[in-house]
């Protein structure tokens, strides 16, 4: 087991590094930074005080060294626009962004292991095919445009603005409509793998064997089928953990929510680096650690990996 965590660690460390590494330099070969935050119609030498403001005037390897270790130092850039440090930034917005993320997580997977389990149960029924189709159109829907037809609905039929979050205000009823539209193509995807997943436990030898020794139905699946169909249903949990940063952007800026996501399409479109990378690193982060935490749970939910490593 040890061996198995330090393994998933160093490797998490090293993606960590790799992403570090791409994001630095992607956005210095993107373009001058220093030009395009300078007035169009700037000087020379203020394109310059720009660039010695940034550190840019260092060669390129040198600004890398210098960034990696005030990483290590704690040290995260300050925003070129409006001189907070971008792990303010980033605090200030996160609260919106877990809620928003939290909320829609929750209902894609208490509704997709409910309606994946529903057809599993009702195999080649009706039911089924009602549950698969609803599964296969919620994850071919794109975010933007529920989204769009959320909010179109909610202002001509209802009358009701769902993007009034704009003015920062957050409450429950502006937060379901884009929960639920950040939430749908994740629940899609839940129900086809408990769907598959319970299916392939239930017609296991060992679930016939049970059957035939006259153990309940409900203690059946509740006892032996779902712990081990819940191993591909936890590779989804992960997956949806580490990207209620990342998943968010599009839903935030349709739904105008005061987030990360939009954070981080702003400082895009500013050229604001030193945001743009630390938001980056912390939607790496947050994928890493959540795959290394799948990997870990895998160890204790699934014998053979035990064996494995012994």
């Amino acid at each position: 087991m040890s061996r198995i965590i330090l393994f998933r660690i160093l490797r998490s460390l090293a993606t960590l590094l790799i992403a570090v590494t791409i994001v630095f330099f992607f956005i210095r070969l993107s373009g001058d930074p220093a030009q395009a935050l300078a007035p169009p119609d700037a000087p020379p030498e203020v394109v310059e005080a720009y660039r010695v403001k940034l550190g840019l005037d260092k060669p390129l390897p040198v600004q890398y060294v210098n960034y990696v270790l005030g990483l290590f130092q704690g040290d995260f850039g300050y925003s070129i626009h409006t001189g907070k440090s971008s792990l303010t930034l980033f605090l200030e917005r996160l609260p919106a962004t877990l809620m928003l993320g939290g909320t829609a997580l929750a209902i894609a997977v208490v509704f997709g292991i409910l309606i994946g389990a529903v057809a599993a149960l009702n195999r080649n029924s009706f039911i089924d095919r009602l549950v698969m189709g609803f599964s296969v159109f919620a994850f071919a829907m794109p975010n933007f445009f529920f989204g769009l037809v959320v909010i179109l609905t909610g202002a001509l039929v209802f009358g009701v603005f769902f993007g009034a979050a704009a003015n920062g205000q957050i409450s429950l009823f502006l937060l379901l409509p884009p929960a639920a539209t950040l939430g749908l193509a994740s629940m899609g995807a839940f129900a086809r793998f408990t769907r598959s997943s319970l299916l392939e436990t239930i017609n296991q030898p060992f679930m016939m064997a049970l059957e035939a020794r006259g153990v309940p139905v409900a203690r059946r699946l509740w006892r032996h089928a779902a712990p081990n169909a819940a191993i591909p249903i936890v590779t989804m949990l992960g997956l949806s953990l580490g990207s209620l940063v990342a998943g968010a952007v599009v839903t935030e800026q349709v739904f105008a929510w005061p987030g990360v996501g939009q954070l981080l399409v702003r400082s895009v479109a500013t050229r604001d680096i030193a945001v743009v990378q630390f938001l980056v690193l912390a939607v790496t982060f947050s994928m890493t650690f959540a795959n290394l935490a799948v990997d870990i749970l895998y160890a204790f939910l699934d014998p053979r990996i035990r064996r494995a490593a012994s």
